[in-house]
């Protein structure tokens, strides 16, 4: 069973909830998701589990809910290690932001209000260094921040991204190419 802390719509703890209620009845809680960058400045993407009940087989970061009574940094470092495989030690990771957003999945009779909390980290993997978690993810692949631009222009609904949206995906753009240029001037 998977509890998550329940927040009000100002982002207080005010309970406890499995996850399923959590969604059900629309609640809000946390959620994490990392963007992993290599040594090339290419950003690392999973491509969601067949078993997946929202999204299965598109591209997405790595993410997921963080557990009752959990740190959204413990959460991230846990997700990663979970379903890819490696440690990423938590001085890693650099918070981009938190967004509020809400998703309402009626297929699925889901509601996800969510505190995302975005962050960054570089790593020196290769993609043979990852070992996925097969419920969760059925490939790996690293592409530059170009062709998830293009992906994003033509619309290609191979891929997910909460902040896919006009505004915010451009803001998170603009940071992941300023590390990818802080890796070239060094």
């Amino acid at each position: 069973m998977e509890l998550l802390d329940v927040l009000d719509e100002n982002g207080n703890k005010i309970g406890v909830e499995e996850r399923k209620t959590v969604h059900e009845k629309g609640l809000w809680h946390v959620h994490v998701g990392v963007w992993i960058m290599n040594q090339k400045g290419e950003l690392l993407l999973q491509q969601r589990s067949g078993a997946k009940k929202v999204n299965p087989y598109k591209w997405t970061r790595t993410g997921g809910h963080v557990d009752s009574g959990e740190e959204p940094i413990e959460g991230i470092q846990r997700e990663v290690e979970e379903e890819i495989g490696v440690k990423i030690p938590k001085d890693n990771f650099e918070l981009i932001g938190i967004e509020k957003v809400e998703n309402l999945n009626s297929n699925l009779n889901i509601v996800n209000k969510n505190f995302v909390y975005s962050y960054f980290a570089f790593v020196n993997y290769n993609l043979e260094d990852y070992k996925m978690q097969e419920d969760e993810a059925c490939d790996l692949k690293y592409l530059t921040i170009e062709e998830m631009e293009e992906a994003r222009k033509n619309k290609d609904e191979n891929y997910t991204f909460p902040f896919w949206k006009e505004g915010k995906f451009e803001k998170t753009l603009d940071f992941l190419k300023s590390k990818r240029q802080s890796l070239e001037n060094s």
